[in-house]
């Protein structure tokens, strides 16, 4: 059988708005100032990006050259490099990780869908009729509601995925992600006229390292390595579709700075309304769809503001969960041979059916989640780092830097960090999800 044409990227720009729309998702908007709000403000920050330049980058250039040496999708791209060992597992994991993540990541996107559509039609008042927290909870509680909602994200998805990799995911990266910033800047401009940002501003960049315990160091961590969209074969599949003459530690830092910058854009647009309108900085994941509806309520043109932001999310969600599932397309088009619109449809289907429990089950989100983040996702990420700083032998490495000219120093450097910054890191998140740190 014929394999099918895998595609390729028009150039780097292609691969760095498609890599950086991976990287940015919900977790930028929605994890990062809570976590910031709990863990000392501009401390937390500052330990953010140490952890994005000593340990995402090297992990994140890490997926990208295996990819790239081999133009295979995660389980092939083991298969390629270190065929009859074990080694082709860590490619499995990756694209069971991307299935299992996306199947409830969709319902989550669904909440910004329904929050989107709901403002713009109707304005706030249709989701205060009953209080802000009481719309989540009844928006949560509703299973047919939510998989209603989960199936026009998956569809929508699965489309963009289906038209291949440069008249799809580039071309939707190419215009998702400037909107996504535009949008940011927009509600970044009313944020930075309230009354509120003198305290904003003070508390996302004046250091508070008294409140920055140990538990907030690794949740810095943990945030820098999920942020970049490691551990689950979403930078390997990327990486494959990038020719050998492109170079990687440019796109990369330019990948990750994307991904920094607009995770504090976000907080710069967050904290000043919240300190503005008296609600609580470090208000827990509810901070995006209980807390600032509560805020958008209080200001002047709060359908307006409100629909852009809730625009913003969905957006952010819509970049990540393309990366996800193409992890599970590019895995059924090399292995299996299945054309592109196929594969993107029916693994659609199946992730789809897979996020129904996630949204009619209490619990089972928060379960499903658990289990890829605490779990799926380290594990993966530690191997990576073993297999690229270990395995590989010092000249497979280089090898894969080729269209990277100059001293040897910036592949020294990442070496250096991929042998044993990364592993270290990654291995104290899973001893603290395993419960042996506090």
């Amino acid at each position: 059988m014929a394999t099918p044409s895998r595609g390729s990227w028009t150039g780097h720009l292609g691969f760095v708005l498609a890599a950086a729309g991976s990287a940015i998702g919900l977790g930028n908007i929605w994890m990062f100032p809570y976590r910031t709000g709990t863990n000392g403000g501009a401390a937390f920050v500052l330990v953010y990006v140490i952890a994005v330049v000593a340990i995402g980058i090297p992990l994140l250039l890490s997926e990208v050259l295996i990819g790239r040496s081999t133009k295979r999708n995660p389980v092939g791209a083991f298969r390629v490099l270190r065929g009859g060992s074990m080694w082709p597992a860590l490619g499995w994991l990756g694209v069971a990780a991307g299935f299992i993540i996306l199947s409830y990541y969709g319902v989550v996107a669904g909440w910004a869908l329904e929050y989107t559509w709901r403002c713009a039609l109707g304005g706030l008042g249709a989701i205060d009729s009953g209080g802000v927290a009481e719309f989540f909870g009844r928006l949560t509680s509703e299973g047919p509601r939510q998989v209603v909602n989960q199936a026009a994200v998956m569809a929508a998805t699965a489309a963009i995925v289906a038209r291949g990799v440069e008249a799809g995911i580039e071309r939707a990266s190419k215009i998702l992600l400037p909107l996504l910033f535009a949008l940011l800047l927009v509600l970044l401009g009313y944020s930075l006229t309230s009354e509120g940002v003198g305290q904003g501003l003070e508390f996302l960049f004046k250091p508070r390292f008294d409140e920055l315990t140990w538990r907030g160091v690794l949740a810095a961590l943990g945030q820098a390595f999920f942020s970049l969209s490691l551990g689950m074969g979403a930078m390997i599949t990327y990486g494959s579709y990038l020719g050998d003459e492109e170079r990687l530690v440019w796109p990369a830092f330019l990948i990750a700075g994307m991904d920094t910058l607009l995770a504090i854009l976000a907080g710069l647009v967050i904290f000043p309304l919240v300190f503005s309108y008296g609600l609580e900085p470090g208000a827990g994941p509810g901070l995006i769809f209980i807390t600032l509806p509560k805020a958008f309520l209080q200001m002047p043109g709060s359908g307006f503001l409100a629909t852009m932001f809730f625009a913003l999310v969905l957006f952010a969600a819509v970049t990540s969960a393309i990366s996800l599932l193409e992890v599970v397309v590019s895995f059924v088009v090399d292995e299996l041979g299945v054309g592109r619109a196929v594969a993107s449809w029916g693994a659609g289907l199946l992730i789809f059916g897979l996020g129904v429990p996630s949204a009619v089950v209490p619990g089972f989100l928060d379960r499903v989640d658990g289990l890829a983040s605490n779990w799926m996702l380290p594990v993966g990420g530690l191997l990576i780092a073993i297999f690229a700083g270990w395995t590989l032998k010092r000249d497979e490495a280089r090898a894969a830097f080729r269209g990277d000219s100059g001293s040897d120093a910036g592949f020294d450097a990442w070496r250096l960090c991929v042998r044993y910054l990364a592993p270290t890191a990654v291995a104290f998140i899973l001893l603290q999800n395993i419960g042996l740190i506090d």
